[in-house]
């Protein structure tokens, strides 16, 4: 048995992961979907990229089994974070439709300049809290703006994990991952799947996602 720790992107918080959550739970799986600081019922503005890493890996430290650490968009940030501070305690990383940094980047400096005016308009009201997009779900959570714009610190021990995937949705326009997706493609030390959906892959292709992740165990 593993245990599945499922980061939620932007915005979002452990409930997009539900569906992904059942089906792994019934091949006999843990499953932990997080609500990282700030994106629950308990408003958190000064959260940033390093509380919430820290948040994951106190999870991490908590399993006695192999860990498969998840990540969708804003998450593929905590994944690295998180796998940089524990990598021996990690069995595979997953990153779906998501930012893979290196030290010194930031979700800020690895988007596109779509998604930067986005972050400065949600961020108006109170120059703390980046609000989310109209189009998404109304559980959605204004996104602490610091955990964009804070760049990561890693020593690259991250790489160190023996399994790392990343799935690709190339179902929707505007995607700032298709370079990423294409040049970890040819890289021998990663796996990558390639879906026709929308970046929410959880919830849009759940029984997909699910086959890629047993397949890390």
């Amino acid at each position: 048995m593993a245990t599945f720790v499922l980061i939620a992107g932007g915005w979002q918080g452990g409930w997009v992961y539900q569906t992904v959550a059942d089906l792994l739970a019934a091949h006999g799986h843990e499953a932990l979907p997080l609500t990282l600081s700030g994106l629950g019922d308990v408003p958190a503005p000064m959260a940033n990229l390093q509380a919430h890493i820290g948040e994951v890996v106190d999870v991490v430290k908590a399993q006695r089994g192999e860990v498969v650490i998840v990540g969708q968009s804003y998450a593929g940030m905590v994944v690295s974070g998180v796998a940089d501070a524990e990598p021996s305690r990690i069995r595979a990383l997953v990153y779906v439709d998501a930012y893979v940094p290196d030290s010194g980047d930031s979700v800020w400096s690895l988007t596109t300049p779509r998604f930067r005016d986005m972050f400065v308009a949600g961020a108006r009201t109170d120059g703390l809290n980046c609000m989310p997009p109209p189009n998404l779900d109304p559980r959605c959570r204004p996104h602490p703006l610091a955990a964009f714009l804070q760049a990561i610190t890693l020593s690259g021990r991250w790489r160190e994990v023996p399994r790392k995937t990343y799935v690709g949705a190339h179902g929707w326009e505007g995607s700032p991952f298709l370079e990423l997706y294409q040049r970890l493609g040819s890289d021998p030390d990663w796996s990558t799947h390639s879906l026709d959906c929308g970046h929410n892959v959880a919830r849009l292709m759940p029984e997909r996602l699910t086959e890629i992740l047993l397949a890390q165990v």
